[in-house]
């Protein structure tokens, strides 16, 4: 087999492992959509490259206002790679204990929004101490880790806690451990990850779960569109409009922030 017979071969038990979890999707798509519904906000926090996977959700084509991608550019800015804001620093920082909750000291929770965490090995400090902190907070808490890569790494906190031990739902992305999927003759190391494969499968089939849902209950979701698509009138209007709920969703996490509980229900 060549290297590409042999990914795609691996990619295949992917999408297996994926399909496998329908139910576990379905309910975290209920749960997403229930949020979506009550005028709230499903949070979505991936450190280093499951970064990808809060941007995948939203903003970009084929995806609606109701998720909060809380992206923080020190855990996950890589391009520069060494030097000043460096990968060393990166992966530095996100086991520094106590920077979650100074992430999450920006929003104002409640217990009716929901929370997608994302970490491939779910052994990371910040991406465990957000699911931590999440769930003393009242929300509904789904992983997304590598189930197999996990089970095989040790947590960074002195406790021994993963990620899913914060969860009130565990998804897995299919891939291996280590991640890595090819093995080169002449190589000690694999090549070529998957769970980047395996975690956009799961947030776009949950994605279109939640939108069928939304649609259902009489409120179609505004889903970003190619001009390519709809004309590009119709497009830059969806455009305009998606990015306005967003601003008028998120915005209420702003508003009470350091205000009594008693106080910003009243004002709700």
């Amino acid at each position: 087999m060549t290297p590409t017979d042999t990914y795609l071969a691996e990619s295949q038990k992917i999408l297996t492992t994926v399909a496998a979890q329908k139910d576990a999707i379905h309910q975290a798509a209920d749960w997403f959509a229930e949020t979506i519904l009550k005028g709230k906000m499903v949070h979505v926090f991936g450190s280093g490259h499951s970064r990808m996977m809060t941007e995948e959700m939203w903003p970009r084509y084929g995806s609606f206002p109701g998720f909060n991608p809380i992206v923080e550019l020190s855990l996950s800015f890589h391009n520069l790679v060494v030097g000043a804001n460096g990968q060393r620093q990166a992966m530095f920082i996100e086991n520094v204990p106590g920077l979650a909750d100074r992430i999450l000291r920006n929003f104002k929770l409640t217990s009716e929004d929901c929370a997608l965490v994302i970490s491939s090995s779910g052994t990371n400090i910040v991406p465990i101490e957000m699911a931590e902190l999440f769930q003393k907070a009242g929300v509904k808490v789904v992983a997304l880790i590598t189930k197999e890569h996990s089970e095989a790494s040790s947590s960074k906190r002195a406790d021994g806690q993963k990620m899913q031990d914060f969860a009130d739902l565990v998804l897995d992305t299919g891939a291996p451990k280590g991640d890595a999927m090819v093995a080169i003759e002449g190589m000690e190391q694999k090549v070529a990850p998957g769970s980047t494969l395996g975690g956009c499968l799961v947030i776009n089939t949950i994605k279109a779960e939640v939108a069928q849902r939304l649609a259902a209950a009489g409120h179609p979701p505004l889903a970003l569109a190619a001009s390519c698509t709809l004309g590009s009138e119709r497009a830059a209007e969806i455009f305009e409009a998606a990015y306005d709920e967003h601003s008028h969703r998120i915005a209420k996490y702003y508003r009470n922030v350091g205000v009594p509980s008693y106080v910003s229900e009243a004002e709700e």
